[in-house]
């Protein structure tokens, strides 16, 4: 079973709808919950329903009330990063899907992971170069 991927609002609406078109299984928050709905409420559900979040807010792992969120209800957390235009970062996150899904088969929630464009230099030479994804919390034990 494909699992299903949930777009936080801070990621507009042609991030959800690229992902859609590209075969991906995705739920918006708009179709979900009121606009001003506290992250971690809705952090709360979509843990429950175990789909998996995601978001292009970098900032929530600092935040006390969303990391427990994380924490508490299982949350897999994946934040979109770069400054780009969000059609861009969308696309880059469809190149990146086999890489997602295999760090989602091998990691348990709960956890926040980075996912990341290719840099400049190879997606100018290969626009559908996949980007990679990052464990970011809880951080790997280093040895």
């Amino acid at each position: 079973m494909s699992p299903v991927f949930f777009t936080d609002r801070n990621l507009g609406k042609k991030f959800p709808d690229i992902l859609r078109a590209a075969g991906l299984t995705v739920e918006r928050h708009a179709d979900h919950f009121a606009h001003d709905c506290p992250d971690e409420d809705w952090l709360k559900d979509i843990g429950k329903k175990g789909w998996i979040a995601v978001t292009h807010d970098g900032r929530i792992r600092y935040k006390p009330n969303e990391l427990a969120a994380v924490m508490q209800h299982r949350v897999a957390l994946l934040v979109v990063i770069g400054a780009a235009p969000y059609p861009q970062l969308a696309q880059a996150f469809v190149a990146t899907a086999p890489r997602i899904l295999s760090f989602i088969g091998r990691h348990r929630p709960p956890y926040i992971a980075k996912v990341y464009r290719p840099a400049a230099d190879v997606a100018e030479n290969n626009p559908a170069a996949p980007g990679r994804i990052e464990l970011w919390y809880p951080a790997a034990a280093v040895s």
